[in-house]
């Protein structure tokens, strides 16, 4: 399959223009909007950089509604008294409340309804996939047929959070009177941030142990700089710290310090534990031991978290490619081609073994992988790796597939076609086919359950098998979504709060 240009961009001046032009003509009506109206209304496109300058940048490729465009994508919401919008959210935040807001023109209201609910509004506005969540049951999506015209909710969302960052002087939540209880929070991703403010909010002292030498978790290490500013992040890092929550970093749960010693030996009256997914799968196929080829995670650690892509300041070493394979379909997937065209690859080759149909990337990050020169091979995978007398990779012997019955994913299955063997050349070869839960805690810790995958295993409040210990995010869930682990975070803080109440 050939690279294809997603859509025509326009420039942001063209799209401010326009959207001005539209609201003025929307705002000298006299009648109200009825749905037909607001049906009527264009979906609005998100203003970014060209393809051909971000290709040599790492800087955020949407740059974000204008006002005026925003107004104009939620004056497109139908209201709905049921708000199927809701229930595919999973902090189930007030959706028609916020967007009426901004079609109102009052960011602020806006901004505080979904902070009801929210904590990271500017890093799940930019990274959450909207089109399988709050979009996907959309009404104005399904009267068009087509969930891509679906109310822009994580443009919007992102909109208001930003607005606030621009234009408001942000405050730290307040914080209750100390209580004398500490609370462990091990990991700094998501789920571990809103556990942190959560707890910190009602008086509790809060220690965050994080492995590497910057708290973030999967934000920093994970995910690139074009699609989330580092930033950003570092703004909710630095609420937190505000707040007189500690964060001690270079500190490894299971090696510098026992899980169980927190409670038994330094006094915390309970333990978070959010680890993430941090262990790559590999394929277990000839030559993935050779020079060149590396998981998705060293990959984008090392350019993310180590800014290797800053060749003139940073020392981490990263491998200069010529001809990069990328297996997998998935963000990470997506992620790490990317990343590879910025870091300079003459040709980028993302390898699914099913149709981009099954891909479980968001359809916006595939269309900006095509659109930033990634070359796809759906029906396509590796079958083993070759090297030279060196030991560095140099070719990849690949197989085609057809699709078969669906699998347990409810995806159909990939059926290798006999004899379809052929050789490719690569000299960098990135494996993205996903994590597993760091297992680290489980192997150190007597009596933490876990599932057959390394999972921990918790019940309806977040609880382990352990007194006192909590657990949420992707160790509890495998790899998932921020938002999917801010979930887990908020309810496994409301546990955490309910048993220091007693």
């Amino acid at each position: 399959m050939t690279t294809e240009t997603a859509h025509t961009h326009h420039t942001a001046e063209e799209l401010a223009d326009l959207a001005k032009k539209q609201l003025a003509g929307i705002l000298s009506r006299t009648e109200p909007l009825k749905p037909k109206d607001r049906l009527a209304i264009p979906a609005q496109e998100m203003p970014a950089q060209d393809p051909n300058a971000r290709r040599k940048n790492m800087s955020e490729v949407a740059s974000g509604y204008t006002a005026d465009q925003a107004r104009l994508e939620a004056m497109r919401c139908l209201q709905c008294k049921n708000a199927p919008c809701m229930a595919g959210c999973p902090v189930r935040i007030d959706i028609p409340g916020f967007v009426d807001a901004i079609a109102k023109n009052d960011f602020q209201k806006a901004i505080d309804i979904i902070k009801r609910n929210s904590l990271l509004p500017a890093v799940c506005g930019r990274v959450c996939p909207q089109e399988t969540q709050c979009q996907e049951p959309c009404t104005i999506g399904k009267s068009l047929k087509d969930v891509e015209k679906s109310v822009s909710i994580g443009r919007l969302e992102r909109f208001a959070a930003d607005w606030e960052r621009e234009n408001v002087k942000m405050k730290a939540p307040e914080v209750k009177p100390a209580t004398g209880k500490k609370v462990a929070v091990i990991g700094s991703g998501p789920a571990s941030l809103v556990v942190a403010a959560d707890v910190r909010r009602e008086g509790h002292a809060v220690t965050i142990f994080e492995a590497f030498h910057k708290p973030g978790g999967v934000m920093i290490y994970g995910i690139p700089e074009f699609r989330l500013p580092k930033k950003i992040v570092q703004m909710e890092i630095d609420t937190l710290t505000a707040m007189g929550v500690e964060i001690k970093t270079n500190f490894v749960i299971g090696r510098t310090r026992k899980l169980k010693d927190l409670m038994d030996k330094d006094g915390y009256s309970a333990v978070f534990v959010g680890t993430g997914a941090g262990l790559p799968k590999f394929m277990n196929i000839e030559g993935e031991n050779l020079v060149g080829v590396f998981s998705a995670n060293e990959y984008l650690t090392r350019s993310n978290l180590m800014k290797a892509y800053d060749k003139e300041k940073a020392h981490t070493p990263i491998y200069s490619s010529r001809k990069v394979a990328v297996l997998g379909g998935g963000n990470v997937a997506m992620d790490a081609a990317r990343t590879a065209v910025r870091l300079g690859a003459e040709e980028v080759h993302l390898i699914y073994r099913r149709t981009e149909k099954e891909m479980p990337a968001r359809i916006e990050e595939v269309g900006h992988a095509k659109e930033e020169g990634v070359i796809f091979h759906t029906l396509e995978n590796a079958k083993r790796l070759i090297g030279n007398e060196f030991g560095c990779v140099t070719h990849m012997e690949c197989l085609r597939y057809e699709l078969g019955e669906p699998d347990s994913s409810g995806r159909r299955k990939p059926v290798e076609i006999k004899g379809s063997e052929f050789i490719a050349e690569f000299d960098t070869v990135i494996v993205a086919i996903g994590n597993d839960s760091n297992p680290l805690i489980k192997q150190t810790t007597n009596g933490l359950n876990t599932t057959k995958w390394g999972n921990i295993i918790v019940d309806e409040n977040q609880k382990t098998s352990i007194d006192r210990v909590f657990a949420g995010g992707d160790i509890v869930l495998g790899a998932a979504t921020v938002i999917l682990a801010m979930g887990e975070g908020r309810r496994a803080a409301k546990s955490i709060n309910e048993l220091l109440a007693k």
